[in-house]
This record gives C-alpha cells, sequence and structure tokens, in this order.
C-alpha cells in the first residue's frame, strides 16, 4: 500500500486536494493529522486528562465556560468540559515557557502518530492501493521517510497565495497574511524538495487557477502516482506480508537517503554564500 503525504502551505489549496482524492474517481481514505489532533485531545482522552493536569493550575480558563451545549459544569458524558483552543494557545505560544511547548507536543505528537498508525494500518488491511497522509508539516514533522510518494499543493505565484489567503480570513490585515505566510516554509522550496525525490516519488499539484484547472492538474499528477503503485502490487503487498515488510522498509531507506541528499545539498548552497 502506497503512502501518499499531501502537503503544502496556509492558502495554496491542500484541503481542496484532499477532498478531491477522498471522492470518485480516487476514492482514497485520507489520514488528516489536523483532526487526529483535535480528537486526541476530547473530552474524555488521556490526552485530555494530561493537558487539564498540567495547564489548569495555571490557565484558569483552559476549559470553556459551561453551556447547555457543551453538556454544563460537567461536559457531555460527564466526560468535563472541552479544552478552551485560544486560551490554551495564548498560555503556550503567546507567554508560555519552552518547557510547557514541550509538555503539550510529548502529550498530543504521541497519541497523534498511535492513531495514524492504527488507521493505516486498517486501510492496509482493507486493501486499499494507497491512503493520504494529509500532514500540513510533513517536512517539518519527520514524517518524510515514510511516505513512499509525496504530493505538494503550491502556487507559482506568491501574490495568488496572498490574496487567496485575506479571500478566506477577511479579518486580517496585509501585514497579518505576510506575516502567517512568512512564518511557514516557502511553498516553492517545499516543491523543489518534493521533485528532488525523484520521478513518482515526489509531485507538485500547481494550483495558481481555478477549480477545473486544478481539477485537471490532480488528474496529471495522479496518472503518474498510479503509474508507480498500481493496484495489483497493493494486492500483493496485503497477500504477502513478508513483501509488505520489505517494501515498506526499502521505501523508508531510499526516502531517507533523499532527504539526507537534500539537506547536504543545502549546506553546501549555503556555504558557498
Amino acid at each position: 500500500m502506497l503512502l501518499l503525504g499531501l502537503t503544502g502551505s496556509i492558502a495554496t489549496g491542500k484541503s481542496t486536494v484532499s477532498n478531491l482524492l477522498s471522492a470518485p474517481p480516487y476514492n482514497l481514505p485520507i489520514i488528516d493529522a489536523d483532526k487526529i489532533a483535535r480528537q486526541v485531545v476530547e473530552p474524555g482522552t488521556s490526552g485530555y486528562a494530561s493537558i487539564v493536569s498540567h495547564f489548569s493550575p495555571t490557565t484558569p480558563d483552559l476549559l470553556l465556560p459551561p453551556t447547555a451545549e457543551n453538556g454544563g459544569e460537567g461536559g457531555l458524558n460527564g466526560k468535563g468540559r472541552p479544552l478552551n483552543r485560544a486560551a490554551l494557545g495564548r498560555r503556550v505560544f503567546g507567554e508560555g515557557l519552552e518547557v510547557d511547548r514541550k509538555v503539550l507536543n510529548g502529550i498530543v505528537h504521541p497519541a497523534v502518530r498511535r492513531e495514524m498508525y492504527k488507521q493505516m494500518i486498517w486501510a492496509y488491511l482493507r486493501g486499499n492501493w494507497a491512503v493520504v497522509l494529509d500532514i500540513p508539516l510533513l517536512f517539518e514533522s519527520g514524517w518524510e521517510p515514510l511516505c513512499g510518494t509525496i504530493m505538494v499543493v503550491a502556487v507559482t505565484d506568491p501574490t495568488v497565495q496572498m490574496q487567496r489567503l485575506r479571500a478566506r480570513d477577511e479579518h486580517l490585515s496585509e501585514e497579518d497574511a505576510k506575516n502567517r505566510v512568512a512564518s511557514q516554509w516557502d511553498v516553492r522550496d517545499k516543491a523543489e524538495r518534493c521533485l528532488a525525490r525523484g520521478e513518482g516519488k515526489g509531485v507538485v499539484v500547481w494550483n495558481d487557477g481555478g477549480k477545473e484547472e486544478l481539477e485537471t492538474e490532480v488528474r496529471r499528477v495522479m496518472m503518474a502516482v498510479r503509474r508507480g503503485s498500481p493496484q495489483w502490487w497493493a494486492w500483493s503487498l496485503l497477500l504477502c506480508p513478508p513483501l509488505a515488510a520489505v517494501s515498506g522498509l526499502w521505501n523508508y531507506l531510499r526516502s531517507w537517503l533523499a532527504k539526507k541528499r537534500w539537506e547536504k545539498q543545502k549546506m553546501q548552497a549555503k556555504a558557498k554564500l
């Protein structure tokens, strides 16, 4: 089974591409890292309990005020009130210490990884030829070597990204929008890194046009992906687990080496400046 890593940058259209891949004619299962990150800290989970235990003494507004919608003081099903994500964000990223950020990451990241692994195994057992790992910070978070193919959704013109962001989030000023874009890796650098993995192992969906142009671009890219990982190969991996293990190990090693080559090239380029 192919692990198809999907990433991009803010306002480049990654979510739209994810929706396209989950619908006909592709019908691919989507493992959404952001969605899972919210699920693993819902009331009643161990992640929720750990966050409340650590942060509630220093964050009085850590939980949302009780309402009829969230179940009142005891929360829905008596599991507790939902987290006030805005307050937690201010606490950790605005005024918090580095140790608090490490604590939060130490709670959320392992839980997210466990759930993603579970969903990957389930997709494999169902005989899916591929599963999409929708991870906004795919390169930054260390998931790159696990992906047989990486798909980056990018734009060639930075002004297109800015226009889409401000149209989507009308409350943002031009300076706020620039800061949000600048806080992430340049999506064109991500596209370059992706293509450096080699033919069929890194593909880029260019999304400078409208919805129809995007759908055409996705079809073009998916044809290349399917050629490198046909359905018969997925069934072979399912019917022969040892082959699946060897294939997975080989793909990991190849992806890891590609990552190291890219990092070395970047270091050499910086040294020449």
